[in-house]
C-alpha cells in the first residue's frame, strides 16, 4: 500500500496493478485511488471495466492496445475474475500492450504459480490487502469518529468491535450509524452502540461459544433463540458453530507446536487481532471435548439432511449437551 501511496504523489505508475485479499474495504480504496489518480478530470472515453469469470479475453485484448484519446494514459480495471487461479492465455495478450496502458486487476483468491501472476509480479505492482490488526482497526473506527466531532474511550472502542467484528466496510456503516444517532452528545458510551450497532451473526456465535465453554446454558440458548428471531436459518447457525470450533481446534493445536499470533491468524483464516481472544476462548476447552462438538455436529447435521431430526431441534440438542455442567 505504501508502494501505491508514492506512485501516486510521484504521478509515476506501473503497467500492472493486483490488489487482492479478504479486505473489501482497502481494495475499493486504493482501486479508486488510482482510478482517480490515473485519469484526472477527463471522462470515460479512457477508461473499461470488466467483472465477473465471463470475461471475453479478445475484448480485454483489443482494449489494452488501443492508445489512449487526447489523453497520456487509458486505465482497464479487471475485477473478480479468477484469472489468477485458472490456466488462461492473458499473459501472453498483454505482454505487449503499449506503455500508455494501465490495467489493475482486484481479486481475492491467487496462485502464485499463475503465468498471469508472474506477469504482473515482474512487471508491476501486487498487494495483498487482508485485514488489518486490532490497533489499526481501533484507529480507523476513531478517525471516522473524529472527523464528526465525536470522541470514545478504549474500552467502548473494543466493545464497539466486538459486537460488528472487523470488516472496515462494515465499521464504516455502524459508524455512520452511530454518528447520525449521537446528534446532541460528543461521547459515544456502550448505552448508543447498543442503540443502534447490528450484531453480526458471527460476533453472537463467539458469544455462544463463550457461554457454551463457560457453561452458562441459558445464555447460549438465548443468543440462539435471537438469531433465530432475526430469521437466521439453523442449518447456517450449525455450520458457523462447526466452523467456529474447527477454529478453536486448529488453535490449540498450532499453538501447541509453538507458532505465534500472525503465523496461526494466517493458517487459519482468521484476523491477527482476533487470535489473542479465540486462543482464551479455547483453555475452555479440551482437544477431545472439540473433537466431540464436531462430531456431535457433523451427526446433527446428517440427521435433518436425511430427515430423522428437525434443523431447530438438532442445534438445540448441541447446545445443551456442550453447555451443561458436568
Amino acid at each position: 500500500m505504501k508502494v501505491i501511496k508514492e506512485h501516486i504523489k510521484l504521478g509515476s505508475y506501473k503497467p500492472f496493478y493486483l490488489l487482492y485479499g479478504t479486505e473489501e474495504y482497502l481494495k475499493k480504496l486504493y482501486r479508486d485511488k488510482l482510478k482517480d489518480a490515473i485519469l484526472g478530470d477527463t471522462d470515460g472515453m479512457n477508461y473499461s471495466y470488466f467483472e465477473g469469470k465471463e470475461i471475453d479475453l479478445k475484448k480485454v485484448t483489443e482494449v489494452v492496445q488501443t492508445l489512449p484519446f487526447f489523453s497520456d494514459r487509458r486505465l482497464v480495471i479487471i475485477e473478480n475474475s479468477g484469472l489468477f487461479k485458472s490456466q488462461n492465455e492473458l499473459s501472453t495478450m498483454l505482454s505487449g500492450m503499449p506503455d500508455s496502458t494501465i490495467v489493475i486487476f482486484v481479486e481475492t483468491e491467487i496462485d502464485k504459480r499463475n503465468k498471469l501472476y508472474k506477469l504482473v509480479k515482474d512487471r508491476g505492482t501486487v498487494s495483498e490487502m487482508n485485514g488489518l490488526d486490532e490497533r489499526n482497526l481501533k484507529l480507523f473506527a476513531a478517525s471516522l469518529l473524529e472527523q464528526a466531532g465525536k470522541k470514545i474511550t478504549e474500552s467502548t472502542m473494543t466493545y464497539l468491535l466486538d459486537k460488528i467484528g472487523s470488516d472496515m466496510e462494515n465499521i464504516q456503516n455502524e459508524v455512520e450509524k452511530i454518528i447520525g444517532y449521537t446528534m446532541n452528545h460528543t461521547v459515544v458510551t456502550t448505552e448508543d452502540i447498543d442503540a443502534v450497532v447490528t450484531t453480526q451473526i458471527t460476533g453472537k456465535i463467539f458469544q455462544m461459544i463463550d457461554a457454551i465453554g463457560s457453561k452458562q446454558q441459558n445464555k447460549a440458548l438465548s443468543l440462539y433463540y435471537d438469531l433465530l428471531s432475526v430469521r437466521e436459518k439453523p442449518m447456517s447457525i450449525l455450520y458457523l458453530i462447526t466452523r467456529h470450533f474447527n477454529i478453536l481446534l486448529q488453535i490449540k493445536d498450532l499453538t501447541a507446536k509453538g507458532h505465534a499470533g500472525a503465523e496461526i491468524a494466517g493458517k487459519v483464516g482468521v484476523p491477527p487481532f482476533a487470535v489473542r481472544k479465540y486462543t482464551a476462548q479455547a483453555r475452555n476447552f479440551t482437544v477431545s471435548r472439540l473433537k466431540q462438538a464436531l462430531e456431535f455436529a457433523a451427526d446433527v447435521e446428517e440427521q435433518v439432511k436425511s430427515g430423522r431430526m428437525i434443523d431447530q431441534i438438532g442445534v438445540e440438542l448441541l447446545l445443551i449437551t456442550f453447555s451443561k455442567k458436568e
